[in-house]
């Protein structure tokens, strides 16, 4: 039996972060953004935070592409869901602006800030793809959490070849950021004044220089001894991202569709999320025939005249129907192996599949409400 304090509806009711995974391709942008619907009926100051969502779906929430911070979606278009206005807020994730506001919270001073970010390594480093997404929707997450703004924040993980970079980014940057590693990059009154250190320095002076150039050898050094004051500062806070997100406060669900690659890297990211120790919630099977849709048999439909004048028959129905019986009966015993993989506290629903690519509002809702119909029906089918 599926307890009720783990139902869906309470989650988006009572957690503070909710983390969509999953592979590339399952809709986890869409589903983000219909739990953040969800959650705003629910009468929760809702951020959903995305990385890439698709053009239509960014112009239905009223996502600019270059906004420096969240925005409300149009109170004109809150009210015909009956959602209160400002109860429902979006941003496309820039890891330069995120960089930016923690350069500007963890530096001594506004100096030392203007310092590191005029540096052209710094500036070259907060526009890499690669690595920065990850790191920097952890940081987002948690700073828009616990801000004060939002009583919720629905985040779609970054479309990254490994889903689980987001899962150790922050650990991944506390380890690098040891002393004992960049100490030997220091300038001299910084750093241990050994002699295997000077002649460690001495050596990697002179490749660098060879290399790069002296000007980026230049640049690279005051990069690295402009940041040497926050080290220890950016480590404490990646650690402070990191129990956040294992704590209750958050949320891990595991957005994945039909297919055995896709079920498999799904049962795997759950695996590795609870390996981790983060909260892991739910799957959402996403485009599923699954759910309670009422379907109509083929013979009882009435055929319209013009549709028996080109050719159409109720045996040609008959056919498409059976193919769709065969799917819902593929997909619900995909669901139910899901049920079976997801542990204690933990659930697995099927998102609607709605017949067409969700690009507006009205369809965001059609989606979030089919979520909590899918997740009543489960919580029925358990009390059975």
């Amino acid at each position: 039996m599926i307890a009720s304090s783990m139902s869906l509806e309470r989650l988006l009711a009572d957690r503070r972060i909710v983390v969509c995974c999953g592979a590339g391709g399952v809709g986890k942008t869409t589903i983000s953004a219909a739990l953040g619907l969800a959650a705003a009926r629910l009468g929760r100051r809702t951020l959903v935070l995305t990385i890439d969502p698709a053009r239509r779906l960014a112009q239905a929430m009223g996502l600019p592409e270059n906004a420096r911070a969240p925005v409300p979606v149009r109170a004109d278009r809150l009210a015909a869901l009956s959602i209160a206005p400002g109860n429902l807020h979006a941003w496309m994730l820039l890891p330069e602006v995120i960089f930016e506001q923690m350069i500007l919270e963890l530096t001594d001073s506004p100096e030392q800030a203007r310092r590191i970010q005029d540096n052209r390594i710094y500036q070259l480093l907060s526009r890499m793809t690669a690595g920065m997404q990850e790191y920097t929707a952890a940081e987002a997450v948690h700073r828009l959490s616990v801000s004060g703004n939002y009583d919720l924040v629905v985040l779609d993980t970054p479309p990254s070849r490994n889903a689980l970079d987001f899962l150790v980014a922050p650990g991944r940057i506390a380890g690098f950021l040891d002393e004992r590693v960049v100490s030997i990059f220091l300038p001299k009154g910084e750093r241990r004044q050994g002699v295997l250190a000077r002649k460690a320095r001495g050596l990697i002076d002179a490749v660098f220089a060879r290399i790069f150039g002296a000007s980026f050898h230049a640049e690279l050094f005051d990069f690295i001894d402009a940041f040497s004051g926050m080290f220890g500062a950016m480590r404490d806070h990646a650690n402070c991202v990191k129990r956040r997100l294992e704590s209750d406060a958050a949320a891990f669900l595991v957005v994945t569709a039909q297919g055995s690659t896709v079920t498999s890297e799904a049962l795997f990211l759950r695996k590795s999320i609870c390996r981790m120790g983060f909260p892991f919630r739910g799957f959402i099977l996403n485009r599923s025939l699954a759910g309670p849709q009422a379907r109509q048999s083929p013979e009882a439909m009435p055929i319209p005249a013009d549709c028996l004048a080109s050719g159409l028959r109720t045996e040609d129905l008959i056919a498409l129907a059976e193919v769709e019986r065969w799917q819902a009966l593929r997909d619900r015993e995909h669901l139910n192996r899901l049920r079976r993989e997801a542990g204690k506290g933990a659930f697995a629903i099927a998102a609607p599949h709605l017949g067409t690519s969700i690009e507006d509002l009205c369809g965001l809702a059609l989606l979030a409400q089919g979520l909590l119909e899918a997740e009543a029906l489960v919580e029925a089918e358990a009390d059975a």
